[in-house]
């Protein structure tokens, strides 16, 4: 095997590491908000518009992670700067 192989089978591997662990924490991170959203909508039904605004923002903002975590992961499968430069 030569350099450039063994450079594009880390990066395949570190690519899908990334995506599991991005999605994973993705997941947890909101189920515990959608969870906390539930509680607070069962304790202040009045307040239903505020926390479904700040639930929806929320959840935005956690499932930024998982899409940079993609991001990530592409960028090693497809646009890779070490790959070109492996063994020069």
């Amino acid at each position: 095997m030569n350099d450039q192989t063994i450079i594009a089978i880390v990066a395949m591997a570190c690519a899908a590491l990334t995506v599991a662990l991005g999605a994973i924490g993705a997941a947890i991170g909101e189920s515990r908000i959608g969870a906390a959203a539930m509680d607070a909508l069962a304790r202040q039904p009045d307040e239903a518009s505020s926390i479904t605004r700040t639930l929806f923002v929320s959840l935005a903002m956690v499932e930024s992670t998982a899409i940079f975590c993609l991001v990530i992961a592409l960028i090693l499968l497809f646009a890779n700067p070490f790959i070109g430069s492996a063994g020069q």
